[in-house]
């Protein structure tokens, strides 16, 4: 691996170009025409336009992608998040153009990609998982399925994400808008309108656990992050390790998901996602077969860059640990800064007319801004990840405080306000809470 491209944009990239850097590994970005003063463009050795300002004329488009690497002398692409991350047809034709794609392979991202095929895959690994159905595609089918397994269930999108195509249905008087409903809005963001029922858990948390597999068969987990506060299944903020995890259950969850990534061959950076009721017993949700946006609480804990263990499986390396050796220091937080508004969630485009970002110890700032450039309207609102580490929970939390508080941007509206009315919230500080936490106690009636 002598040249990487990433096929990607943003604070992820910038992260991927340093590290690679930092390897000695010459890297390459690519940007659309709104992105050309970008500083993941700034930082690279290299930069290839490759299309208009919407993902499809860029970031979607394979074929641009592949003609950056051919003029460039790219070996190797690495998918960043979002975008063509979890396309197996896009890991299929980067490898078999004889390009070294930074990922698992096209079979392990497809045997993942449908959370049906998903669950089938984890009953056999032995996950625990919550009742649930395959592709229901009538009605009857629908309404039997809900019965069978009892209300209140949750309609998922099969190829979904993000918790588009997702609907949770309290009795059979809703069931019939919400299938359909379901079934549209999958067919709209995934290109299918299959979609499966599960039992919903009331006031479950999210909690993750990020697994790291090399070529050779060996399989660890690198500890779980707790993505618990959610608006509309957006993680707002993480944390690792989880404050109500035991080292029993940190076990068992992470026996599984090792487990899970055996039984499909996986390679490289993978995460598996679980929901935890209140009598603290986990089920499987489904594995994302990326570098998830939330990788950096974990680095803080363990002590080491994912993306450099990401590009050495890459390169054929056998991992460096074993499990035994894997050790978790402290506690770390995570707060995603996104222009909008913070009362409405609106996104707010525009020039940051002023960026002063907070420092000092303890403090850690993924972004791809400065003062001056103009955030685009065309992409993800997300403009800075910033991260704090404590010896305990409470120090990283009155770290991040302070830090949100030095953290001056003006010219575009963000959600800080709302990041420092949850880190000073006794629910927070107790971690009492659930991914519905934000929307039904921290903003009450108020619609979101």
């Amino acid at each position: 691996m002598k040249k990487l491209l990433i096929a990607n944009r943003g604070e992820i990239a910038v992260r991927v170009i340093r590290t690679a850097k930092e390897m000695g590994i010459k890297t390459v970005a690519v940007h659309s025409e709104c992105d050309v003063d970008s500083l993941h463009v700034q930082l690279a050795d290299e930069s290839v336009c490759i299309g208009g300002n919407r993902s499809s004329q860029s970031y979607l488009n394979m074929v641009s992608l592949l003609s950056a690497c051919e003029v460039t002398g790219a070996d190797a692409v690495h998918p960043g998040f979002g975008f063509l991350s979890e396309r197996a047809e896009f890991a299929e034709v980067v490898t078999k153009c004889g390009l070294n794609f930074v990922g698992p392979t096209a079979e392990s991202m497809r045997k993942m990609g449908s959370k049906v095929e998903a669950r089938k895959y984890a009953a056999v690994a032995g996950v625990p998982m919550l009742q649930g159905t395959g592709v229901i595609e009538t009605l009857a089918d629908a309404k039997k399925a809900a019965r069978d397994i009892g209300y209140p269930v949750l309609i998922k999108a099969s190829n979904g994400g993000g918790g588009r195509g997702m609907r949770v249905v309290m009795g059979e008087h809703e069931i019939e808008q919400t299938f359909h409903s379901a079934r549209s809005e999958s067919q709209s963001a995934f290109g299918s309108p299959d979609v499966f029922i599960e039992k919903f858990v009331m006031r479950p948390r999210h909690i993750e656990i990020q697994v790291l597999a090399d070529k050779h068969g060996n399989v660890i987990h690198l500890g779980e992050r707790e993505c618990s506060l959610q608006r509309r299944h957006q993680k707002i903020i993480e944390e690792a390790l989880s404050p109500v995890m035991t080292p029993e259950i940190r076990k068992k969850m992470g026996e599984a998901a090792c487990s899970l990534a055996r039984s499909v061959g996986y390679e490289g950076l993978g995460t598996v996602e679980f929901l935890m009721d209140d009598d603290m017993k986990f089920y499987f949700m489904e594995m994302n077969t990326r570098i998830q946006v939330e990788h950096p609480v974990t680095e803080e804990v363990v002590g080491f860059d994912l993306v450099r263990e990401q590009l050495k499986v890459a390169r054929g390396e056998k991992l460096s640990i074993t499990q035994e050796q894997v050790q978790f220091k402290g506690h770390a937080i995570e707060c995603r800064i996104n222009a909008e508004d913070p009362q409405t969630f609106v996104p707010c485009p525009g020039l940051l007319e002023v960026y002063r970002a907070p420092g000092g110890r303890r403090v850690r700032l993924d972004s791809f801004v400065y003062q001056g450039y103009k955030v685009p309207p065309f992409y993800d609102s997300m403009m800075a990840k910033l991260i704090t580490w404590g010896e305990t929970r409470e120090d990283a939390r009155k770290t991040m405080v302070r830090a949100l508080n030095e953290f001056e941007i003006k010219g575009i509206k963000t959600n800080i306000p709302l990041h420092l009315r949850i880190l000073q919230h006794p629910d927070f500080i107790k971690a009492n809470v659930y991914t519905k936490w934000i929307e039904e106690d921290l903003l009450g009636a108020r619609k979101v």
